[in-house]
């Protein structure tokens, strides 16, 4: 069963649990999925409708009409009939570790691990270990960044050339993500940084 960021209501991290506001009846009758699938655009459509959520894909946002959570139903839109219709297929961020950064004009290092914004759940970075191509170091990439996957090849494109990610801020596992070394990871590589449409959307 697939349990959805909008059912979230606490997070107990010493006793390591997360409550949730749904009763155990909501759950039993919510649509199913086989774990070794990915998740298609009309599983979530029976999904989101069995419990009402908003539709997250219905904006331009993280949440659709709102980069956060929106944090009572009643602020909820509905989708207008006149937004675009499209059909990805969702998957695990297990089926994308250890897939290969394919630049411009070449391999770079593979997907070592992600950054998840605990406010909008969304994937900011991708953790890209470059240490198979040169004496290198672990790099921050944007999935705003990417051109597609290719799940046959494992292979994640970027519009990026080689060079110029080895030449960027190298991410430290024991440092903090500050907006400081965001910014300064954004102006590397010439991109606006998402949190400006955020902030303006409040």
């Amino acid at each position: 069963m697939l349990i959805s960021p909008y059912a979230l209501c606490v997070v107990n991290s010493e006793a390591k649990d997360i409550g949730v506001d749904l009763t155990k009846k909501q759950i039993e009758d919510s649509p199913s999925l086989d774990s070794d699938k990915p998740v298609s655009r009309q599983f979530e459509q029976a999904y989101y409708g069995h419990y009402k959520y908003p539709l997250y894909w219905a904006g331009l946002y993280a949440w659709g009409y709102y980069p956060y959570l929106a944090p009572a139903p009643e602020q909820w839109k509905k989708p207008s009939k006149e937004e675009k219709a499209w059909d990805p297929d969702l998957r695990s961020t297990n089926d994308v570790s250890g897939h290969h950064i394919q630049g411009i004009d070449g391999e770079i290092g593979h997907v070592a691990d992600f950054f998840i914004d605990v406010q909008t759940w969304a994937i900011r970075y991708l953790i890209v270990d470059t240490h198979n191509w040169w004496p290198g170091k672990k790099v921050l990439v944007s999935p705003q960044w990417i051109d597609r996957i290719s799940w046959g090849e494992r292979k994640v494109f970027v519009n990026l050339l080689r060079e110029t990610i080895k030449q960027s801020p190298e991410f430290k596992e024991e440092s903090l993500l500050s907006r400081a070394y965001e910014t300064g990871l954004y102006q590397h590589y010439n991109r606006p940084g998402y949190w400006a449409d955020e902030l303006a959307a409040k």
